[in-house]
């Protein structure tokens, strides 16, 4: 399901009918089903040669978070999956974390046979039915860098034009003022097809500096994920335009300088199961291919096949197999932001999978003036977290259109990558920092950390602030907790309660959202109890959240949002 708010009924219709009739003239069809196994016993991989199923970046990450090898990061046995193409169907995806791979036969006798002895096979634990759908083109799913020797390219000067109401919300003009626009860094966009953004002038310094890695279509099998069908499946480049579009003078997206996978797991012509596989198979690939960040709008309630759909009950992050994999992927260290969905003006309301998932970034909509978009989804998770965990601008955001020039578009589709991209450029500008770390400095940004609720979970985030709390700004890294700030909000004084269990002498700070000093104080602390240091004279200081620092002798760095009011 795309989380689009405002495609017009007339375009859906047309669209889907150009595509049903492509699909009557072109396609027989195609049964498919998710195989899981029993074990990975007799595996030819191991975990000290990681290289013959991860790539060097992949293995990078995990080295330098601390991230172990595991068994999940072995593909499944090929010698399983030759037993299971033996019977004669055909594969489709792997998946390494769930021990999986997904198949199809033409026909309903040939599916009926051959799954009746991939059944009786030993090491077979499951088959489930996802879909009835058209022909794939190949077999292929392994990641592959389809982008060498990458040129240098000039870009252009920081002009957001349309696109700088929702980028100066969220304050990443902070960041990419300082340099920090997502170089080095990568995203993997999960996503339906992406129009003809390979053509598009919004996207040519992306194509022209080589800024594709690589792209897979999870629906048909292929590296083409561009419509060739007279664009009727634009979400993917609406989407990506928010992150990497550059039209001087039009459009500028939060992360220019970010290197993108393009994955198409998305049909529009249907909503079954196998979507929750493709977006597993997708999250899977961005982990393998080395990837930084994930972003995806799009989300899974109610399938076609009804038996299928989802309850509210199932939100809880551990029943669909999309949302277990958006949390593995936080697992093997990657940011992972979803989209809550635009259901919130519907019987259903809530969030959809993946974005119930653990950890995660669920991003919720406000529209140009900050306030919560009725549309938007709502929380909290079934099990009662927190959801959406944040929120950006969805109503009128600025995106490229098919056209070759912008529009205006709605949903949280589009808030979702602008809180990715501003992710990417975060991450660059500490990267020390952990991917827990870094959405935890988005969430404790945010304009509601203090009082989250279910419409915006805590707030819209601002990146700034969030450099600050990372450590990436001017000081050391944050490694402990909040300090207790008081009053909250306050009028003219503060107060910072701090223990130490030494005597020692410590350096308060205040900043506010720009990352400008407001004021700063060296303070004589006692040894084994609280100590209360005042800040006065702030009552001159404009309404809005400020943060403090504290800094001990050792280099420990503790902060605390505060607002004034």
């Amino acid at each position: 399901m795309l989380f689009q708010y405002n495609l017009s009924v007339k375009k859906i219709l047309v669209a889907l009918i150009l595509l049903v009739i492509q699909e009557n003239v072109f396609s027989q069809p195609y049964y498919k089903y998710w195989i899981q196994f029993t074990d990975k016993n007799n595996s030819p991989y191991s975990i000290s040669k990681p290289s013959a199923y991860l790539s060097a970046r992949a293995i990078y990450r995990r080295k330098k978070y601390n991230i172990p090898i595991q068994l999940n990061d072995f593909p499944p046995n090929p010698a399983y999956i030759d037993s299971v193409i033996s019977k004669g169907v055909k594969l489709l995806n792997r998946s390494r974390w769930f021990n999986a791979i997904s198949i199809n036969a033409v026909s309903a006798a040939d599916t009926a046979a051959a799954m009746k002895k991939i059944r009786a096979l030993p090491f077979v634990k499951k088959s489930t039915f996802v879909t009835l759908t058209g022909p794939h083109n190949s077999n292929k799913n392994q990641y592959v860098e389809t982008i060498q020797n990458r040129s240098p390219y000039a870009v252009d000067t920081l002009n957001y034009a349309n696109s700088y109401n929702q980028v100066h919300m969220i304050g990443i003009d902070c960041l990419n003022n300082m340099g920090f626009c997502g170089k080095g860094k990568r995203i993997a966009q999960i996503d339906a097809r992406f129009g003809q953004a390979n053509l598009l002038p919004a996207f040519d310094s992306l194509f022209n500096r080589n800024g594709i890695l690589g792209t897979w279509d999870f629906v048909w099998e292929d590296p083409i994920v561009w419509d060739d069908t007279n664009n009727v499946d634009v979400h993917g480049e609406m989407v990506l335009s928010c992150m990497g579009g550059n039209l001087p003078g039009q459009l500028l997206g939060d992360a220019k300088d970010a290197d993108f996978y393009l994955l198409r797991t998305e049909d529009i012509q249907s909503e079954y199961e196998i979507e929750d596989d493709n977006w597993t198979s997708a999250a899977e690939y961005a982990d393998s291919a080395g990837a930084d960040v994930i972003t995806s709008s799009l989300g899974y309630t109610t399938f076609d096949d009804t038996n299928t759909s989802y309850t509210y009950a199932d939100m809880n992050g551990k029943v669909a197999v999309a949302s277990r994999a958006a949390t593995i992927a936080v697992e093997k260290g990657l940011v992972v932001c979803v989209a809550a969905g635009n259901q919130g003006g519907n019987p259903w309301q809530y969030i959809s999978s993946p974005g119930d998932a653990d950890s995660i970034l669920t991003v919720g909509a406000v529209d140009p003036s900050g306030n919560y978009a009725g549309f938007s989804s709502k929380g909290p998770t079934s099990d009662k977290r927190i959801k959406p965990d944040v929120a950006a601008q969805g109503v009128n955001t600025a995106v490229a259109s098919p056209g070759g020039g912008v529009t205006f578009s709605g949903g949280t589709s589009f808030a979702t990558p602008l809180i990715a991209g501003a992710a990417a450029c975060l991450w660059q500008s500490d990267t020390n920092a952990s991917n827990i770390q870094i959405m935890q400095a988005i969430r404790e940004s945010a304009s509601q950390y203090l009082h989250p609720d279910t419409l915006l979970g805590y707030g819209i985030p601002n990146f700034c602030m969030a450099k600050i709390i990372t450590g990436g700004f001017t000081e050391n890294k944050v490694v402990t907790g909040l300090n207790k700030v008081f009053p909250d909000p306050f009028t003219d004084n503060i107060t910072v309660s701090f223990f130490s269990s030494i005597v020692q002498n410590v350096n308060v700070k205040m900043y506010n959202t720009l990352g400008q000093l407001i004021t700063q104080k060296t303070w004589k602390v006692a040894g084994g109890g609280n100590t209360l240091i005042p800040l006065h004279g702030l009552g001159n200081l404009v309404k809005g959240i400020y943060l403090v620092l504290l800094t001990d002798e050792k280099g420990s760095v503790y902060t605390s949002k505060i607002v004034k009011e």
